[in-house]
């Protein structure tokens, strides 16, 4: 039997994905991570980050508002729902690269004219490792968790990953 790296499910001997969350397993039998950070990347799980409930708004906010509540939060973002379904993110990337200093007019449009749609999500037992690649792969900066049935339960920042990696290297 062999573990998958990312859900620990067993697996045949063999088999090239993880018959439980279709992970590669072609990359198994490379050596064990030389360090305690890089152990504890695979090993660690993202609820270990202590994820930050999510800011929501209605698709239909005038994203002048939403601009506000990023400020008044201090949050780099805020989800986009309508009802409990998950339509997209609004991130500070997203106010500075689609609205450009043009606020004033098109602060009353709603933030689902300017939102980056249906973000990836993971959930909060997936490992640090898969959010660190994905983040990467991607290019985010923020990534929406969700529940069994897709409905955000939190979020992780880039400063959480950050924050992760400055404790984990102190405690060497």
């Amino acid at each position: 039997m062999i573990d998958c790296p990312l859900c620990d499910s067993q697996n045949i001997e063999g088999e090239d994905y993880c018959q439980q969350c279709g992970q590669p397993l072609s990359d198994t039998h490379l050596a064990q991570p030389p360090t305690a950070v890089e152990r504890a990347l695979i090993r660690d799980r993202i609820a270990t980050l202590a994820p930050a409930t999510p800011i929501t708004v209605s698709p239909e906010a005038p994203v002048r508002e939403v601009l506000t509540l990023l400020v008044e939060r201090k949050i780099g973002c805020v989800l986009v729902m309508d009802g409990k379904e998950l339509q997209g993110v609004f991130t500070e990337r997203d106010a500075i690269a689609k609205l450009a200093g043009e606020v004033e007019q098109l602060g009353q449009r709603p933030v689902s004219d300017f939102m980056t749609p249906a973000p990836q999500t993971l959930q909060a037992d997936a490992k640090i490792a898969f959010a660190v690649r994905q983040m990467d792969q991607g290019g985010y900066r923020h990534i929406p968790l969700v529940d069994e049935d897709g409905h955000p339960v939190g979020i992780i920042s880039v400063r959480d990953l950050l924050r992760y990696f400055t404790d984990k290297m102190h405690q060497k």
